[in-house]
């Protein structure tokens, strides 16, 4: 293997870094990862604690994939759950740990991209004596994580060289979680829309094509799970006359109930037939050029919130529950409107207010999008990143 100093890195060579990645689903923290890798080349590698789409993804890029050999137990535990779930696996996580520690060693820095990630990889960075940096993309309080998970989170920070986080409301929670001793670095998310193939095509012709419902159209986007509430927005489609909705995404992390609940809660409210569920999908960008608002119901704090950013770039008209950074990124409402989250009768009154005030609700898209363009990107994100990995390098490290 080439050895490299860190001091070449300054005059344009990529550091050496082994980012570290417990789960192989295509999730948001994934999708920035691959966006992340596009500044790194063959020198650095990728350990995945498991089989799955992200490793074929993976294969795009000049990184090395390392897939572990040993089952670390973490997928028994859900970040809400207990630790005493993890027990069993105690052994096996650590001889992971041990293992991503002895392979740290060709590398300069260890760079977690979970939290799961980020357990195994302190330990790794403390075996290996490489600075580690965890990329924190949750908001750390206790309607994310059970009390053993977060006191586990408050020990282990201190071991991280850096922290970073793509909003202020998670950096305010990760500083409060830690007593303000620790100041995480913010790096918003970027977001890249794929080329619109049908730019001069009209909603209607969109949908025929997208085979979407006429008349008013709501779309949620967003994996299925209780906090992303997909459910409050159909109770509010209960009241929202002769409007259709897609919901769009599908169940990860064992919240296959939850995604069943919906279908059963759309019959019991009467509304089955205007909600139409499409699961995974990889034209996103395109179904929401042809609703007419994208609606993010969210009742517990967003550390981000992509689908946001996501829909800015559209100029689609836009609500969002105002929980966690929804206000960052809307502007306090300038770029979309912002309502309470778990009422569905304030839900009800912002999609009225859209289809009653188009031209409102066009302005506040156009903002939107030029907000989006300004401060969003991946070349800004993936540039922040760069500056946090090579501020971690000693000056000389080989």
């Amino acid at each position: 293997m080439e050895v490299r100093c860190a001091v070449d890195d300054k005059a344009g060579i990529a550091p050496r870094v082994l980012f570290v990645n417990h789960s192989s689903k295509l999730g948001g923290a994934e999708l920035i990862l691959l966006s992340i890798l596009e500044e790194f080349d063959e020198a650095s590698s990728v350990w995945l604690f498991e089989e799955g789409p992200l490793r074929t993804r993976l294969e795009q890029k000049a990184v090395r994939t390392v897939l572990a050999t040993r089952r670390s137990g973490f997928s028994e535990v859900t970040r809400n759950g207990s630790l005493l779930r993890a027990l069993p696996f105690a052994v096996d996580i650590l001889k992971m740990a041990g293992d991503i520690g002895a392979y740290a060693r060709s590398h300069e820095v260890i760079y977690a991209n979970s939290q799961k990630a980020f357990v195994c990889g302190a330990a790794a960075a403390t075996l290996a004596r490489r600075p580690l940096i965890w990329h924190l993309h949750d908001i750390v309080t206790p309607a994310h994580y059970g009390k053993g998970q977060l006191r586990l989170q408050r020990a282990l920070a201190r071991l991280a060289s850096r922290v970073i986080v793509p909003s202020k409301a998670a950096a305010d929670a990760f500083s409060q979680l830690c007593g303000g001793k620790r100041k995480p670095i913010i790096v918003s998310n970027g977001v890249t829309l794929a080329p619109d193939e049908m730019a001069k095509a009209s909603r209607d012709e969109r949908r025929r094509h997208l085979g979407l419902p006429t008349g008013f159209v709501v779309g949620v986007f967003s994996r299925l799970s209780p906090w992303k509430a997909q459910h409050i927005l159909l109770q509010a489609l209960k009241d929202v006359s002769d409007a259709n909705c897609i919901v769009v995404g599908e169940a990860l992390f064992g919240e296959t109930r939850y995604a069943e609940s919906l279908r059963s809660l759309a019959q019991d409210l009467g509304v089955a037939e205007r909600v139409h569920f499409l699961g995974f999908r990889s034209d996103v960008a395109s179904l929401m050029r042809a609703v007419d608002v994208v609606v993010h119901p969210s009742v517990d704090p967003e550390p981000f919130g992509r689908t946001l950013v996501e829909a800015m770039l559209c100029r689609t008209p836009l609500i969002a529950t105002d929980t966690g950074a929804a206000a960052e990124i809307l502007a306090d409402g300038r770029a979309g409107l912002l309502v309470a989250p778990r009422n569905p009768s304030a839900l009800v009154s912002a999609i009225n207010e859209i289809r009653a005030n188009p031209a409102a609700a066009s302005s506040r898209a156009s903002f939107g999008e030029q907000r989006a363009l300004a401060l969003f990107t991946e070349e800004q994100m993936r540039n922040g990143i760069l500056r946090v990995v090579r501020d971690v390098i000693p000056p000389y490290s080989c």
